[in-house]
């Protein structure tokens, strides 16, 4: 068959589709016109990969393969979507979906892991916020799009999935097997620490977060009556739904902006405030982040940091500055487009550069000794004069609280525990 007329027929498709908008090509200004050359390029591409490539592929496969393409380049998050795995998606935001429960993006061509998920295969076996995937099973990473990545780490559970790991400061590079579960995400639990002291996991931001943030607040204030101080954990958490970010500030800000964002269509330029009203009062705070803390959960730590409202603690966050939008396609699949930069309320952006702590707390080994160090007190000593007043049980020194094995929020929990003395 001629392939001059399939040639011709393709070209023309592409140039009657780019050219359909209200603007067409001839009325546009000079730098907005259609690239008529470039489309005559993809056309002879396109026809030479279809007539010689050393295997037969689909017309379909092919132009599938350049839509992912041309997102696959704009940045690491934008990708296109095919039905199962945008299927996977709306599960994943709604909190259950199967593999080995990572978050993940693309760096210099190989995965690179924003944050494990609470209580899955990959945080369970060890996985680190930043290791770099660079095999799966026995199928390099590099020269994979992200989606075909993610493909081959989802699978049925009970299934084995092999990853070789190139992590900071290893010499060799790290072979972990996983078994593929379901991944039934908590977003929040709560928890008290010690008498007045509560704590609030947040592990991503679903749909529920925010509801389920307020419901833990109100569990932690019926049991003790009132709070001495809230940690709020944001580590390992690689973010998810801007709307639920807000949702968790506005229980712990009384009014005012939480983020803005901004980008080329005016539909991407929004601003995002609390109420007045905060659930939590005055109550001091202290929220943990680390590495692994990314997107709306940079949004949170960067209104609670620019409106002073707690201390934020541990070490700098991942850095994800941008919004992304689900753009559903009329035949079931979609587009994930980065549409928009978002600012916190003092107009920082933290695209590639992060949250920096106001405390600065690495991780640590935490190990507490439990033998007395040898030496006598005055209370050893004969004949060793008496207090003189009756003992006021409430002035007994505090117990350690050994049960804490977390340097990092057994840091949180002394910096409030400072606070709480100072406030008397």
């Amino acid at each position: 068959m001629n392939r001059l007329p399939r040639t011709l027929a393709l070209y023309g498709l592409l140039l009657s589709l780019l050219t359909s908008s209200p603007l067409r090509a001839d009325d546009a200004p000079e730098d907005a016109r259609l690239p008529i050359e470039e489309l005559q390029l993809f056309t002879q591409v396109f026809e030479q990969i279809r007539s010689a490539y050393v295997e037969e592929i689909d017309d379909k496969t092919l132009l599938e393969n350049a839509i992912s393409g041309l997102l696959g380049e704009l940045d690491p998050h934008s990708a296109f979507l095919k039905k199962a795995s945008y299927k996977n998606l709306q599960e994943h935001t709604s909190g259950q979906f199967g593999g080995i429960g990572i978050e993940v993006g693309m760096e210099d061509g190989f995965i690179k892991v924003i944050s494990p998920i609470d209580d899955t295969p990959a945080s369970r076996a060890g996985i680190e916020a930043g290791d770099l995937i660079i095999k799966l099973d026995n199928h390099a990473v590099q020269g994979m799009s992200l989606e075909e990545s993610l493909e081959i780490m989802r699978g049925d559970k009970g299934t084995p999935l092999t990853l070789t790991i190139a992590r900071d400061n290893m010499d060799s590079p790290l072979i972990i097997t996983l078994i593929r579960d379901i991944i039934e995400t908590t977003s929040v639990r709560h928890k008290i620490l010690e008498k007045g002291f509560g704590y609030i996991r947040i592990a991503q931001f679903q749909d529920n977060t925010g509801k389920e943030f307020r419901q833990s607040i109100q569990a932690l204030l019926k049991e003790e009556g009132s709070l001495s101080g809230l940690i709020v954990d944001l580590r390992n958490n690689p973010g998810g739904l801007l709307p639920a970010s807000v949702e968790v500030v506005d229980a712990m800000l009384d009014g005012g902006l939480v983020v803005y964002t901004e980008g080329r269509a005016p539909s991407s330029n929004a601003r995002f405030s609390a109420q007045a009203g905060a659930l939590l009062g005055d109550t001091p705070l202290v929220i943990l982040i680390n590495g692994g803390t990314a997107s709306a959960s940079e949004i949170v730590a960067g209104a609670i940091q620019d409106h002073r409202r707690g201390v934020i603690m541990g070490t700098g966050s991942f850095g994800k500055g941008s919004v992304q939008n689900i753009l559903p396609l009329s035949d079931g699949r979609a587009i994930k487009l980065t549409t928009a930069r978002y600012f916190t309320p003092e107009g920082r952006s933290i695209q590639a550069e992060g949250i920096q702590p106001d405390i600065w707390v690495e991780r640590a080994e935490l190990k507490l000794s439990t033998r007395q160090r040898p030496g006598i007190k005055e209370a050893d000593l004969n004949r060793h004069l008496s207090q003189g007043v009756e003992t006021d049980p409430a002035n007994s020194p505090p117990e350690h609280p050994t049960d804490i094995k977390d340097f990092q929020l057994l840091e949180a929990l002394n910096l409030l525990k400072g606070l709480a003395i100072l406030s008397k």
